[in-house]
């Protein structure tokens, strides 16, 4: 994360590096139903290995970090 905006990750053993604007997911049902505030749940991102090989990211953040909910080719 840089400004809290997610740059890089690990994923499936490989690196991958943040190559589009993400995007904030809010008001998600990634929320836990014990959560009262509507703050910001995960995002949504393209990102690029070291093969050139892209993909979308849905990622949501937890008590034991962040996690990938979905990918998308």
């Amino acid at each position: 994360m840089v400004n809290d905006i997610p740059t890089r990750m690990v994923f499936a053993g490989r690196r991958w590096r943040v190559t589009d604007t993400p995007t904030r997911l809010r008001d998600s049902i990634w929320a836990a139903p014990f959560e009262e505030s509507r703050g910001l749940y995960g995002w949504r991102f393209q990102a690029t290995d070291s093969d050139c090989q892209s993909l979308v990211f849905d990622v949501f953040q937890d008590a034991d970090g962040w996690h990938v909910h979905h990918t998308y080719d």
